[in-house]
Order: C-alpha cells, then structure tokens, then sequence
C-alpha cells in the first residue's frame, strides 16, 4: 500500500497537470471502488469545476475544487494516476477518468480496487475534510513530538509496531517506514508502547522524520505496484535496512546477528534482535 512518502511523491507529480484546469468530463469504468463509484453525482459536483489544489492528508489525497467542494482520493493497495491523451485506449484496470480542460485525460488506475473517490464539503479553503478528522498528526509535522508520543502511549499495552500503525495515532506511517524508523531508533518492534522512555521517544521522533525524508529524497519505495504518474518507481527500496532482508546480517552488528521476520497484527515485522531493544 502506498505510504506517505508514496503519496506525497505523487501529489508533487501530478499538481502541476491538473491545478488549475477545470474539469470537463468524468468517467466511471466500473461501479464501485471500495465504496460505490456514482457517474451522476460525480459528474454533478466535478464538471465544470476548476481544481484549487492537490495535497496530502496522511495517506489520502485531497482535491479541493473551486467551490468549496473537494473530492477525497484513497489509493488502496495498487492505486496509480496517469496523465495521458485522450485517444490512447483504456487500460484494463482504469477505473476513473477526469477529462481535463486542456483536453488531456488524468486517469486513476486500481488492480484490487481497494481505493476509493468520495465527495465532500470543505468548511473553508484549506480545510480538512470531515472524514479525515480521525487521522492523527502528520508525522513530519510539527505537532508529531516526543511530548505528544509519551501522552499517546500512556494508556497503551500494545507493541510499539502495532500504535506507529495506528492512523489515529500519526496519519501516514505504514509498515515499510515503521520498521525502518524502529531500526533506525534501536528499538524492538515488541516494546508495549508504555515502556519506552522519553530518550527513546526523541529518538523515535528523530528516526521516522529521518526516514521519510529520505524516501521522499528517492521518490518513494518500489516494493511491488507502487509507480508514480510519470511510470517511474521509487529507489528508497534500495535504503532499506532491515524490510524485507529476513536472515542477511544486520547492517549495523555485522554478522554477529541477522535480521529476523515476525508477524503481528497480520503485518511483517523485520528487526535484528542484537541491537533493536
């Protein structure tokens, strides 16, 4: 699934095809996304519109139209945008297609779909839309501190992997970067969360700044689907230290230990039991 470093790479490629173009038509291949895909009312609230922005609000993208309405984008698993002429053919997984007023076609394609495009209301420009309300601070911003993780953890038991997962804990994280930040932090992805101390939280602040900084560096990490609009693939895959590395050496213990891989909450967790406590 596409993490903040991921959507936020493409909201950065794609704002500069669409701010500012009105949209002219809207398509629907298929009837429903993870929530049903209205031809009518998309077409009733987006034709004619022209679009304000395009950002990010933890995993989700945000597009805020001139009159105060926006549409809220959720990639799913495999979801990707494309910006293409109008008379190249569909392709067999393209699901919704906004026909810009510059003739051209911004197309959202989604294998599993699992995504999802749903229309709301904004309170004013530059507002959050209510049904992201749940999410928590962005974990790069400048309310993601340690004092707000020690306050976060208190009342929680459960591994520190599991609360970074959390959405209504820090909005965007997912299971590529959390196992990269808790590495980079040297702490073990089976701490409960109300153990750590304020030390380890600075770190962990420090650490999961560090890393999607990075990958926003690289464009985002390539695992299996993720693209972003131009076709291109993310290189911070090449970075990782321990996702996805079960049984090579711990970049940082040598081969005294290796990284090991276990499950929790149906996720995998890759750590080295040397240096990760």
């Amino acid at each position: 699934m596409p993490e903040l470093p991921e959507v936020e790479t493409i909201c950065r490629a794609i704002r500069p095809h669409v701010i500012g173009r009105t949209i002219t038509g809207v398509q629907t291949c298929v009837p429903r996304l993870r929530h049903p895909l209205d031809q009518d009312a998309l077409s009733n609230h987006l034709v004619g519109r022209r679009i304000h922005d395009i950002r990010r609000r933890g995993k989700y993208i945000i597009l805020e139209l001139d009159d105060g309405g926006a549409l809220v984008i959720h990639l799913g698993m495999t979801g990707s945008f494309r910006i293409c002429p109008p008379e190249e053919p569909l392709h067999r997984h393209d699901r919704l297609v906004w026909t810009l007023s510059d003739g051209q076609h911004w197309r959202f394609q989604d294998i599993r779909r699992f995504g999802m495009a749903v229309i709301c209301h904004l309170a004013k420009p530059g507002a959050e839309p209510t049904i992201l309300a749940h999410l928590g601070p962005e974990p790069l911003g400048v309310a993601f501190t340690a004092d707000y993780l020690i306050a976060a953890f208190k009342t929680h038991t459960r591994p520190i992997k599991n609360a970074l997962l959390d959405q209504r804990l820090v909005a965007g994280l997912g299971n590529i970067y959390v196992n990269e930040a808790l590495f980079d932090a040297r702490i073990s992805p089976l701490r409960p969360s109300d153990t750590l101390t304020r030390a380890e939280c600075e770190r962990l602040i420090v650490a999961v700044k560090k890393v999607l900084s990075a990958s926003l560096e690289s464009g985002g990490t390539t695992i299996s689907d993720f693209k972003s609009v131009d076709g291109s693939e993310g290189k911070f895959a090449l970075h990782l230290n321990v996702y996805g590395r079960e049984n090579l050496p711990c970049p940082r213990c040598g081969s005294s230990h290796t990284i090991r891989r276990l499950v929790q909450a149906g996720r995998a967790s890759f750590h080295c039991p040397g240096c990760q406590r």
